[in-house]
């Protein structure tokens, strides 16, 4: 069996991962240039443009927030008691390995597995585990699934998925702002002496605006898949084994559904796979475990 090199899938992961949100810049391009073909007028690109600005002010906020906003909703406390001594020292000592400064550390009342990492950047960092994780992993599964989480806040993951999130919500903006100018517009009686490429253009339009949203939602779920096999294979680099994060993984497959704000699902370690993987933030626990049983 082909051993797989944890280095060359890391660089993997994150040359697809940049190739998707090139992928979700160009159907946000190609959209705007359509609809400015299609309808024209100043008017309508001041309502874009101010559409824009309040996306990126409403998006920023919530990413300098994220931490806060993902501890909160999760109603977790802080790890500060004697009970949670392990837990600080496996993630200081991962911190020390890895060359991070130590997140604040949180803990969610649940009795599943799981544990997730938010916050802009290393500086700003949480990690949060489950009762549940703490109770049921042995010290070696319980490093494997912190290293996990550690190599999110390493690796930028937040702030690469927030970037993701700006262009998906502009071009949800755009779209429906599009389709809602034409709903009025009818209403109006306008639009009766467009030429013949002013209807085709309005036509490819109508079909981009419904469409693009429901295309960068699916790239926006494909960057999430690829960034958690990146930070699978940078928990490798940090633990030097695979196995303690395999076995954490096998022990999450028999998980009952956890019940979280749908907003910040994406930032758990894992999710029970109900759905096609397409509408999945996660790749299949089966797939994770395989690829790591080959590093």
């Amino acid at each position: 069996m082909n051993r797989i090199s944890f280095h060359e899938e890391i660089k993997r992961n994150k040359r697809q991962s940049f190739f998707l949100i090139t992928l979700v810049l160009i159907v946000l391009l190609a959209l705007v240039y359509t609809i400015g073909f299609a309808l024209g007028g100043d008017y309508f690109f001041f309502i874009i443009i101010f559409g824009t600005i309040f996306s990126l002010a409403y998006v920023v906020g919530g990413y300098y927030k994220s931490a806060d906003l993902a501890i909160a909703s999760v109603k977790a406390k802080r790890a500060t008691g004697p009970e949670y001594r392990e837990y600080n020292n496996i993630v200081e000592g991962l911190a020390l390995a890895s060359g991070l400064p130590k997140p604040k550390l949180y803990v969610m009342d649940n009795p599943q597995i799981n544990a997730f990492a938010s916050g802009r950047d290393p500086q700003n960092a949480v990690v949060c585990v489950t009762t549940g994780a703490l109770a049921k992993l042995s010290k070696h599964e319980l490093e494997g699934v912190l290293s996990h989480e550690l190599s999110h806040i390493a690796n930028y993951d937040i702030r690469f998925m927030t970037l993701t999130a700006v262009l998906v919500g502009m071009i949800s903006i755009i779209a429906q702002m599009f389709l809602r100018s034409l709903f009025w517009s009818s209403l109006g009686g306008g639009g009766d002496s467009r030429d013949k490429n002013g209807v085709i253009f309005m036509i490819i339009g109508i079909v981009l605006a419904i469409l693009a949203p429901i295309i960068v939602a699916l790239v926006q779920l494909a960057i999430s898949r690829k960034r958690e096999y990146a930070a699978d294979s940078s928990a490798v680099k940090f633990t030097r084994s695979p196995t303690g994060l395999i076995n954490a993984l096998k022990k999450i497959q028999d998980n009952k559904p956890m019940k979280v704000s749908g907003a910040v699902a994406p930032l758990f370690l894992a999710k029970p796979q109900r759905e096609k993987e397409w509408f999945q933030t996660h790749p299949p626990l089966s797939k994770r475990i395989a690829r790591l049983e080959k590093m």
